[in-house]
This record gives C-alpha cells, sequence and structure tokens, in this order.
C-alpha cells in the first residue's frame, strides 16, 4: 500500500505548472521516508540542519539525489555546507556570501546559490534589502566559484493571503530585474500564492511528509 507521503507526493506534483519544482523539505524526518519519495522520482531534498543531513546522505548514498541547504547558514559551518550541499538558499549577506564563495574557490567546489532577501520588516529572519542588493550586486556577479541562480524569500507570518503575494510578485520583480532565473518562494502554507507569483522551487515540508518528527543536531 502506497503512503499517505506518496499519495502527497503525486497530488502536489499534479498541481504544479510548468517551470515550478518540488523541493521536499526532509529536515526531520527520517531517511527512510527521504527514500520511499525517492523511489518515485523525487530528487532534489532540502535539509537546514547539517549533522542530520549529513547521517541521512550517509544512509542514502546509494540514490543520486540533489541536496540544498535551506537553514540559516552559519559562517563556522560553511565549509562543511559547502562540502554536503550542492545547492544553498540562505546567503543573507555580503560578508556571508564571500565567505562562502572563498571557501567554495578552496574546495574546488562550485555551488548553486540563492541570495535570501528581506522584503518585508520581520525580526526573526535575515536578507538582503531590495537596495543592499542592487549596491552590490557588481561585486556580487564577481564572485569565484558561486552560481547565484535566484533569489529565496519567506512570507513573516500574519500576512494576508493578498500581502504574501505581493511579497512573492516583488522578489520575483527583483531576480527579473538582476537577470535571474530562479525563485525560491513558498513553503506548505502559501505555495499558491508563490506559484501564483513565478516561483520556480517550492520549500514542501508539512504538505508532503507530513509533521515534522523531532531530531537532535548534536
Amino acid at each position: 500500500m502506497p503512503s499517505h507521503s506518496a499519495d502527497r507526493w503525486r497530488d502536489l506534483r499534479a498541481q504544479l505548472p510548468d517551470g515550478a519544482r518540488l523541493l521536499a523539505v526532509s529536515k526531520g524526518h527520517p531517511a527512510a521516508a527521504i527514500r520511499e519519495i525517492a523511489t518515485l522520482g523525487q530528487r532534489a531534498f532540502g535539509e537546514s540542519r547539517l549533522q542530520e543531513a549529513q547521517l541521512k546522505q550517509a544512509e542514502l548514498n546509494d540514490l543520486s539525489l540533489q541536496w540544498h541547504f535551506i537553514g540559516r547558514l552559519q559562517s563556522n559551518k560553511v565549509r562543511a555546507v559547502v562540502r554536503a550541499f550542492s545547492v544553498i538558499h540562505s546567503l543573507d549577506s555580503w560578508s556571508l556570501t564571500e565567505r562562502t564563495a572563498r571557501i567554495a574557490s578552496e574546495e574546488g567546489r562550485s555551488p548553486e546559490v540563492f541570495l535570501q532577501v528581506k522584503l518585508r520588516p520581520d525580526p526573526n529572519k535575515g536578507g538582503w534589502s531590495s537596495d543592499a542588493l542592487l549596491e552590490a550586486w557588481p561585486q556580487l556577479c564577481s564572485l569565484p566559484a558561486l552560481r547565484i541562480r535566484g533569489l529565496m524569500t519567506m512570507a513573516p507570518q500574519g500576512l494576508t493571503s493578498q500581502e504574501r503575494r505581493m511579497l512573492f510578485e516583488e522578489c520575483s520583480a527583483l531576480a527579473d530585474r538582476l537577470e535571474l532565473p530562479e525563485r525560491s518562494m513558498g513553503m506548505s502554507g502559501d505555495w499558491h500564492e508563490a506559484v501564483a507569483s513565478g516561483s520556480t522551487w517550492l520549500r514542501l515540508g508539512s504538505a508532503l511528509f507530513g509533521p515534522r518528527q523531532p531530531v537532535k543536531d548534536g
């Protein structure tokens, strides 16, 4: 019998328009759940806890998976994240982006990266403002090793559906201005508005796997 996750995966895939891809946010879920979804054809998985992800990667190394780092990236973990992930969604400042570029160059890696933008006040999140990103853009483009693919944003809690859509549309317009092809926008509670605003990567966890299981990151 297929699991609920398998049914949800098929249902979500059927709803996504062309150009919108599903990033299965597997943080807090066991490797067995990832393997089950992978057998259906899912290849991109998102994790935010480094050590938890490393354990899963070791257990699933027989599969050809693409690992995305979606958590807040601490400067002291940049090297380990660059080694373990091919895509990073959360470069939220010049200092962090420059450090990631330098370390990626040292490691001989060229991760795809998203620049995290904060377009509404939110004390719980970091990110570039539009003005700061536009000002730094020439220097960002000259950094070695990084392949800047797009922008990532998250909607603050408490916004209406229309306000979330306006936020996502603003992020999409900024990506267009910078000629970036990707937008990492939308999670389980707001992915419909994100899709309508041009998201190309939807970060879906509970909508796919169900409630998260507590996992310690030692």
